[in-house]
């Protein structure tokens, strides 16, 4: 069934007024316009083809990176659309806090070596003495247990600057990978704190599509696991690999397929919708159409139906385009006579129109 459109374009509803006439809602009256339109017939579907599921296009490798420091932004230097090399940088923050604190890291450790050389230097002292029972073992024991802690403290202070120095290094955002900026999010001179969205970078070279499929036509799949993916400009590609989930949804008992694309060029847009086709699963036989002869306003396809000498428009439920044609899934039957041309279809009503009045 064909869902009802609640809002169409100004020029389709333009369309569907000239379709009719007056105020009996019928067509127009056969004129030498509309019979001299160029029309196509439509064949019947062929049967032996394969059943189709609607995916969007996602990248493999996607990161979204987020500040793990505060701060405030001073640099971008990507945008969206700009290709990244690995490491290159993106971000910058503001390191003031971040550059203090490495400073004081390091002048405490600076002071806690000190303090271990110190120690390290009483205790061979005081071990050269017992040889001699100059000091107590007691005294020994103390000098040791303060070298200890001093060689404690200084590691300490060590690992102390290891983590400040991170810190400083998290105001310097870079790519993971090489890739293409997908979202930019910030602004320089942006106050930003942990967990802030800074941009999100996608590798092109690897894509996927994940559909779900029905229980009963899971298993048809996994045995034959073989895919064809068709893209919206009309081109399409066997799928490099498919993978069958091996549990279904408790919720929807949908089973998730997912299609590893093969490298394409110009690669599709993650976020882009795509038609998968499985030939283990035989699909219905729908109508073919040349994709020429639809009109496309927005999310409404239509085409013009000519019979008894009379032109309307009817809306089409579309399927996957394969080259200069495209399956057409509801709204059209075998044996039925479309405009080859809607903008010469629509200026044929016009004609129409005008002889009419």
């Amino acid at each position: 069934r064909i869902p009802r459109v609640l809002r169409l374009p100004s020029v389709l509803l333009l369309a569907l007024a000239l379709a009719s006439c007056g105020d009996d809602g019928q067509s127009l009256p056969p004129s030498p316009a509309i019979e001299g339109l160029e029309t196509v017939v439509v064949g019947a579907g062929d049967s032996a083809g394969s059943r189709a599921w609607d995916g969007v296009v996602e990248a493999v490798r996607h990161a979204a990176l987020a500040a793990q420091t505060s701060g405030r932004v001073a640099e971008v230097r990507r945008d969206v659309g700009d290709r990244v090399a690995e490491g290159e940088l993106l971000v910058r923050l503001t390191a003031v806090e971040q550059q203090a604190g490495v400073d004081a890291a390091r002048a405490q450790l600076q002071a806690a070596e000190a303090a271990a050389r110190e120690a390290d230097a009483s205790h061979a002292r005081y071990l050269a003495l017992s040889d001699g029972d100059y000091v107590s073992r007691a005294q020994l024991d103390q000098v040791r247990a303060m070298r200890d802690s001093a060689r404690a403290a200084r590691d300490a202070a060590r690992a102390q600057l290891a983590n400040v120095g991170q810190q400083a290094d998290y105001t310097a955002i870079r790519a993971p990978y090489a890739g293409i900026v997908a979202s930019r999010e910030v602004d320089p001179g942006e106050s930003v704190g942990i967990g802030a969205p800074l941009m999100s970078v996608f590798a092109p070279d690897a894509l996927r599509i994940e559909v779900s499929v029905p229980q009963s036509t899971a298993e048809a799949i996994r045995a034959n696991p073989v895919a064809r993916v068709h893209l919206p400009d009309g081109r399409s590609a066997e799928a490099a690999e498919v993978t069958v989930f091996p549990a279904g949804d408790a919720a929807s008992h949908a089973v998730r397929v997912r299609v590893q694309l093969p490298q394409i060029d110009p690669a599709p847009a993650p976020g882009s919708t795509a038609k998968v086709a499985f030939p283990a699963v035989p699909g219905a036989a729908h109508p073919r159409i040349p994709a020429s002869a639809v009109l496309r306003r927005g999310e409404v396809n239509a085409a013009y139906v000519l019979a008894d000498g009379r032109l309307s428009l009817r809306q089409l439920r579309l399927g996957a385009q394969a080259g200069e044609e495209v399956e057409v899934i509801a709204g059209l039957a075998a044996g039925d006579t479309i405009a080859a041309d809607p903008v010469a279809a629509m200026q044929a009503l016009v004609a129409a129109r005008g002889d009419v009045d």
